[in-house]
């Protein structure tokens, strides 16, 4: 392994996130080439945190732009604050100022709401990273806004005029894959999907996350969400939710599952009726020894 990746490796899991070399590798180059970064992944697998460790790494501001649908420029970019203008209009009625004077102090800075890409923009001094999370939310109208702001990382405001980063943010996109994003936006980004951890991984994330859990009920958690994922589910459960079993049977006094316990507890597992149902089931007709191998 390279040293550079290493040194990447070691500081993530410095800022309590347990990496592997592909995301150090996708980090390191979107730090040194300044590119977009495009995370993809299951729901619950971290992709939202890679952005909070590289901005625990630099030691620099998080800009989080959340997307939904129907979000626009003016929710992500910036817009006036009318209230405070016409209490200044107001204010301004009894002096002697021209209007254009009137007009240009309404529309100067002091009035202008930041939202958060012109926040991570018009940043001085560390550049800080720009979290655009759950991209494949936004409209594709949006889509296409963003792409003309990250390309230049400027934006033009009529009544003040352009503002361009003295130095781009780092900037971590993340999609559920809700829907298909563009090759436009794919072009300009590096990728990086994140799959469900494997074994031993999980182990490691359950042990570092979860102050108290004893190994072995870290093993038969992690061994159990292993088996629950090959099982056709509404709603796959992820690291996410294994992190929530893990706190809430430690909060138990739990050092083992049993088919009982994970009954009462499948509610930290699954969010969906059917899911539940369908598990309860399973764990019925096979036991728990199906979810937790002896090995564990």
């Amino acid at each position: 392994m390279r040293a550079e990746i290493k040194k990447i490796e070691g500081m993530m899991e410095a800022a309590e996130y347990v990496t592997d070399p592909a995301i150090a590798m996708s980090v390191h180059l979107a730090m040194t080439l300044k590119k977009p970064l495009l995370i993809e992944g299951h729901a619950g697998v971290g992709k939202t945190e890679v952005a909070k460790v590289m901005a625990k790494m630099l030691e620099t501001n998080l800009i989080r732009l959340q997307c939904y649908e129907g979000l626009d420029a003016a929710q992500a970019l910036y817009e006036w604050n009318y209230p405070k203008q016409l209490l200044h209009i107001k204010l301004e009625e009894s002096t002697s100022h021209s209007l254009t004077e009137k007009e240009a102090a309404i529309f100067s800075p002091p009035f202008l709401i930041k939202r958060p890409l012109l926040q991570a923009i018009s940043e001085t001094g560390t550049p800080p990273v720009l979290l655009i999370d759950e991209i494949d939310r936004a409209d594709e109208e949006f889509e296409a806004f963003l792409l003309e702001v990250l390309s230049e990382f400027q934006v033009t405001i009529p009544e003040i005029g352009t503002i361009k980063a003295t130095q781009p943010p780092y900037v971590i996109l993340t999609s559920n894959r809700i829907r298909e994003l563009s090759d436009a936006l794919r072009r300009r980004c590096l990728y990086l999907w994140i799959d469900f951890p494997g074994f031993e991984k999980e182990v490691r994330i359950v042990t570092r996350k979860v102050p108290g859990v004893n190994e072995r009920l870290a093993r038969e958690i992690s061994r159990f969400m292993e088996t629950v994922r090959t099982i056709r589910l509404a709603k796959v459960p992820g690291v996410a939710e294994t992190l929530d079993w893990a706190q809430a049977l430690t909060s138990l006094h739990a050092d083992h599952l049993d088919e009982e316990l994970v009954a009462e507890t499948l509610g930290c597992v699954v969010k969906d009726a059917d899911d539940v149902k369908r598990l309860k089931r399973e764990l019925t007709t096979g036991g728990i020894a199906r979810f937790v191998a002896a090995q564990s």
